[in-house]
């Protein structure tokens, strides 16, 4: 039985492990490296739930398929029993998937759940004088979505040397769960020009480097995302894609497929024209819709894919842990240019994505939205033409 869960972890732990090598490399066998804290429980999900538990039910099919070949043939067995029913068997063969679903459907719900609904956590930053050991954090959600558990609540502070996360009960308690306001209660006030960031919302996401059992159980600790900083609209065209950006002007742009003469053999059929541009660390609202057929937008490092359906908007989220620039293709066979139409995002810091969107709405003749004095040459983020 050891050496048997034994296989089982490490089969799970070499599709981990394909999964950071798997640049978009030739004969890849594995998904793309995540980037962001849900892309990285659906890899959890796939590698130490789906894979191992197929591979087993592979394995042990085969195996009965075998010794039923072996040892009930015409040679090995000439004279075969005349009964064409066992109760037990057909009992076991019914109950067991039953149970896999099950076992299946705990950690999967959830997951489709977090990725069904756009986060609406909120933060609320105080500033510690050395006297107020109390803090008032505002619990006006939508119904249905107030905070009522301490884990729907987290507490960061900064007293100049760097954040770290609080634990309840250890370093602070609460009071006021449930009602319209929530108090932060420290033992100790914070000593004057500490800063204090409280999060809440039930848009929790697990955190990296957190044990199996907890995965599972979905007992990480966690992340609460915020609500979405901006919405970014996405309309598919045959074959290529039209953005706007409504919280900045609602200024629009093309992207298409960059020619194989304008870009490198390993990003051609992948690399475009006009890059997606967002900044890190925030929540990104994508809607969609299509002009013409069924798209559909889909990125593999954050683990989004959603279909664009003409006359139709549909909705989901994305938080890019990491800058850089991440790679997609539609994923709806929407005619025959179909492998032509790309989708690429660039992930910027928030300065940079914003000088960019200055250099945006001077391109369709609005003024600056920034006044950061920061300045418009360093909009042009890689490559990106637009």
């Amino acid at each position: 039985m050891k050496r048997l869960i034994a296989a089982i972890a490490g089969s799970g732990a070499f599709m981990a492990g394909a999964t950071a090598l798997a640049e978009r490399t030739p004969g890849g066998i594995s998904m793309l490296p995540a980037n962001s804290a849900l892309a990285e429980q659906v890899h959890f999900f796939h590698n130490w739930i789906l894979m191992p538990l197929i591979t087993f039910i592979s394995v042990f099919v085969l195996a009965l398929l075998l010794w039923i070949a072996f040892r009930y043939n015409s040679k090995a067995n000439p004279v075969p029993r005349k009964f064409s029913h066992n109760t037990l068997i057909e009992i076991v063969w019914t109950g067991v998937p039953i149970l896999i679903l099950l076992f299946i459907a705990l950690p999967s719900f959830d997951l489709l759940y977090k990725e069904d609904v756009v986060p609406d956590g909120k933060q609320e930053t105080y500033r510690g004088d050395g006297q107020t050991g109390d803090f008032v954090f505002a619990n006006d959600f939508a119904q249905g979505r107030a905070v009522i558990r301490p884990r729907h609540l987290e507490v960061l502070v900064d007293d100049g040397s760097g954040a770290r996360k609080l634990k309840h009960r250890d370093d602070y308690r609460l009071s006021g769960l449930g009602d319209p306001e929530v108090v932060v209660e420290f033992e100790t006030p914070p000593a004057p020009g500490t800063s204090i960031v409280v999060r809440g919302g039930r848009s929790g996401i697990s955190v990296k480097d957190c044990a199996l059992t907890a995965r599972y159980f979905d007992t990480c600790e966690k992340h609460i995302a915020l609500a979405p900083t901006m919405t970014i609209k996405a309309v598919g065209y045959q074959w290529n894609w039209q953005y706007s950006y409504p919280d900045f002007g609602d200024f629009d742009f093309l992207s298409n497929l960059l020619p194989r003469d304008q870009t490198t053999a390993d990003k051609y059929l992948l690399e475009v024209d006009n890059r997606l541009v967002v900044p890190v660390g925030e929540t990104i609202r994508i809607i969609t819709t299509a002009n013409d057929v069924i798209h559909s937008w889909a990125m593999p490092a954050f683990a989004v894919k959603i279909d664009a359906v003409p006359g139709r908007l549909n909705e989901t989220w994305f938080e890019a842990d990491r800058e850089g620039v991440y790679y997609g293709q539609c994923s709806e066979i929407c005619g025959i240019k179909h492998a032509y139409m790309p989708i690429a995002v660039e992930v910027v810091s928030r300065p940079v994505f914003e000088a960019w969107i200055d250099g945006q709405r001077a391109l369709a003749g609005m003024d600056p939205m920034f006044d950061d004095d920061v300045k418009l040459a360093s909009a042009k983020t890689g490559d990106n033409g637009n």
